[in-house]
């Protein structure tokens, strides 16, 4: 064997899509200065989870951390997937960090990936699995995914600080994606929605839902926000309740916002931050409600939170032209733009739109392919 040639990069921003687009490349990478500056340095618990999660996923996969956590050499194996898998995500970041990139790695795995995992299904910092179901499997959907195989299970829910949710994903594996032209954004037929509570009354869920409803039904009659309350054993170890809405256009885009507010109980409140507990629930569908309009009147054909989502499958396609529209770019989209350009040598040719206000973006594929995947 020869001596492995590892990519080297410094600091703790990103890691996500570096470990995600070297795994997808097999580039070997070696991360240094891994929240050096901080007072506890090192990888945080989210982040060797996330490792752990793809030495589960793939096969003669090497990590080697030093003691300090500061310093990570991956040597990425090949991605196997597979069903039985069962991974705790656990409480510092919510499933849906980990989701995003679990999906991309099942597209292009040697079997259809079938994984159970554990922790918080809702909070406010990442994308609920609510927001995976209804928005972003739509998206795949574009780029070739079959909806056949495609599926997220909510068996029960988990909020902030501890957990105790559960959900059941399945991505089936494809021979390659389908590069799309998608610019159209259409105009908002119909508003759908998913409120919850865990371990708090029900009556949480219906002040969310009568309160947005208030604010859409003032621009259209098509709103139907269902309820989801949870409780024993469905309902996770935390209490909390919150709320997840999708605005579907003419055109089949799906525009979503959704938030999450952890109502702990005793010791449990020194854990949350802020003053969430406070929050009423009428407010909150309010506020959510007027972030979905926000989020719409940015235009483009997916909301800020997917753009990064968006600009990794535009790469992936094969070689052929794939070419979007987004509204105003979002810090995340900017950042995995410049992943892109780093790891599979792709650059997107951007061209704001001034009569819109938004920005249409063009790249050339990267030829991914499944190949141990038969064609048939």
């Amino acid at each position: 064997m020869g001596k492995i040639t590892y990519k080297r990069l410094k600091g703790s921003q990103n890691m996500r899509q570096r470990l995600l687009l070297a795994t997808l490349r097999s580039t070997p990478i070696l991360i240094e200065d891994i929240h050096a500056d901080d007072t506890l340095p090192g990888l945080r618990p989210h982040e060797i989870s996330l490792l752990r999660l793809f030495e589960k996923l793939t096969d003669d996969c090497f990590i080697e951390i030093n003691e300090t956590g500061t310093k990570l050499k991956y040597k990425p194996g090949i991605i196997v997937g597979g069903g039985k898998l069962v991974h705790d995500c656990g409480v510092s970041r919510a499933i849906g960090y980990f989701l995003e990139p679990l999906v991309l790695l099942g597209l292009f795995a040697r079997k259809n990936l079938s994984i159970i995992l554990k922790g918080i299904t809702n909070d406010s910092k990442d994308p609920s699995v609510d927001t995976f179901r209804s928005t972003t499997f739509p998206m795949l959907k574009r780029f070739g995914v079959p909806s056949e195989g495609l599926k997220l299970e909510i068996k029960s829910r988990g909020v902030s600080p501890h957990g105790g949710g559960e959900v059941h994903l399945a991505v089936p594996m494809v021979q390659h994606l389908t590069a799309t032209i998608w610019t159209d954004e259409g105009m908002v037929k119909r508003i759908r929605g998913e409120a919850f509570t865990t371990r708090v009354n029900a009556q949480n869920g219906h002040e969310m839902i009568y309160a947005a409803r208030g604010i859409f039904n003032c621009l259209l009659p098509d709103v139907y926000i269902a309820s989801d309350h949870r409780n024993r054993s469905e309902a996770g170890n935390s209490s909390g309740y919150g709320i997840s809405l999708v605005a579907e256009t003419t055109s089949g885009c799906c525009i979503s916002a959704d938030t999450t507010i952890s109502s702990p109980r005793g010791e449990e409140a020194d854990d949350i931050e802020g003053d969430d507990k406070k929050v009423r629930a009428a407010e909150v569908g309010k506020q959510i409600a007027s972030l979905l309009l926000e989020e719409i009147e940015k235009g483009g054909v997916v909301d800020s939170t997917h753009q990064g989502m968006l600009f990794l499958l535009c790469a992936l396609c094969p070689k052929d032209v794939s070419k979007v529209r987004v509204g105003k770019l979002s810090p995340y989209g900017i950042e995995t733009l410049r992943q892109i350009r780093d790891f599979l040598d792709i650059k997107f040719v951007i061209k704001p739109d001034p009569n819109t206000g938004t920005v249409i973006l063009k790249c050339w594929g990267s030829g991914m392919q499944n190949l141990s995947r038969k064609t048939s």
